[in-house]
C-alpha cells in the first residue's frame, strides 16, 4: 500500500466509503421496512381510513373509561416495574463492578442466564409459583401463616413481579458497563480528601454512574410499556395491558381498525414520555 493510501486510510479515521456502508445497511433497511415499518403503517392507516378518514376510533379510545383505564394501567405498571429493577438491579450492577476474575464470570452468569431463557417459560414459572395450590401458597399454609390459599396469580402484583424479574437484566446491564467506566481513582480520592464511604458514593460513584442509570431506565420502561407475553400469561383479564388489549382486537374481535387506534396512541404515549424522558437527562447533565 502506497504512502498516500495509508495516509489517505489515517485521516478517514478507518470509516468506510459512503457506497460500501449503504451497500451493507441495505439489507437490514429492506428488513425493517418490510417487517416492522409498513406493516405499522398499513395498520394506523387502517384506523384512520375504516373506510373514509374519521377519528371515531381514537375518540372511542381515549373517552370511554374501560380503554382509558387499561391504558393508565399500562403505564402505572411500566413505572413501578421500572422503579422495581432499577431498586433490585442497582446493588447487583454495583458488586458486579466491585468483583474481580472468576466472580464476575459467575455473577454475570446469573444474570444472563435469565435473559437467555425464553420468556415463556419464565413466565410458566411465576404460574407455578403463584397458582392457588404452587409453591408460594404450600409453604404459608404449612408455616401456618394462612389458613387457606390467597389469590396471587392474574393481579397486578403478580404481573408487576414477574415483568420485574423478566426485564431485570435490561437495567442492570447498562448500569454494570456505566459502574466499570468509573475510574477507582475517584474514589480513593473522594477518601483521601475525607469522604467516608456512605458520601463517596453518592458525591462521586452514583452521579457518574447516572447514564447507565437513564439509559437502563428508558429500555425497561418502553419494554413495560409493550409488555405482551408476561401480562397475558401472569395477568389474565382482570389485569389486561394495552398489548394484550390490541392483540385481542386483532385476533378475537377482528376490529383491526380499534386495535390500529389502539397501536396508535401507545406509539405516541410512548414518544411522548420517551421525549420527556430525554429533556430530564438533558437537564440532569446540565445541557
Amino acid at each position: 500500500m502506497s504512502s498516500s493510501a495509508v495516509s489517505k486510510e489515517a485521516s478517514s479515521g478507518g470509516a468506510l466509503p459512503n457506497a460500501l456502508a449503504l451497500t451493507l445497511l441495505l439489507p437490514l433497511v429492506l428488513l425493517l421496512a418490510g417487517a416492522f415499518i409498513t406493516p405499522i403503517l398499513v395498520l394506523l392507516a387502517e384506523s384512520f381510513f375504516a373506510p373514509q378518514f374519521t377519528l371515531e376510533h381514537y375518540v372511542k379510545g381515549l373517552t370511554q373509561p374501560l380503554y382509558l383505564g387499561v391504558l393508565m394501567r399500562t403505564i402505572r405498571t411500566a413505572c413501578v416495574v421500572t422503579a422495581m429493577c432499577f431498586i433490585l438491579g442497582y446493588p447487583v450492577a454495583l458488586v458486579m463492578s466491585r468483583q474481580k476474575g472468576r466472580r464476575v464470570i459467575y455473577l454475570a452468569a446469573c444474570v444472563l442466564i435469565p435473559l437467555w431463557t425464553s420468556v415463556l417459560v419464565r413466565s410458566y414459572a411465576w404460574i407455578v409459583l403463584l397458582q392457588r395450590k404452587g409453591i408460594v401458597n404450600n409453604a404459608l399454609t404449612e408455616l401456618g401463616f394462612i389458613g387457606e390459599p390467597l389469590k396471587l396469580l392474574y393481579t397486578d402484583a403478580a404481573v408487576m413481579l414477574a415483568m420485574t424479574h423478566v426485564l431485570l437484566p435490561y437495567m442492570i446491564l447498562p448500569i454494570y458497563s456505566a459502574l466499570i467506566a468509573i475510574s477507582p481513582d475517584l474514589d480513593k480520592a473522594a477518601r483521601n480528601l475525607g469522604a467516608g464511604p456512605v458520601s463517596s458514593f453518592f458525591r462521586v460513584v452514583f452521579p457518574n454512574s447516572l447514564p447507565g442509570v437513564y439509559a437502563g431506565t428508558i429500555i425497561v420502561f418502553i419494554l413495560a410499556l409493550g409488555f405482551y407475553v408476561t401480562p397475558a400469561l401472569v395477568g389474565g383479564p382482570q389485569s389486561m395491558t394495552i398489548a394484550t388489549l390490541i392483540a385481542q382486537q386483532t385476533t378475537e374481535l377482528l376490529n383491526w381498525p380499534f386495535a390500529g387506534a389502539l397501536a396508535g396512541i401507545l406509539l405516541a404515549a410512548t414518544l411522548g414520555l420517551v421525549s420527556v424522558f430525554g429533556r430530564f437527562l438533558r437537564i440532569g447533565k446540565g445541557a
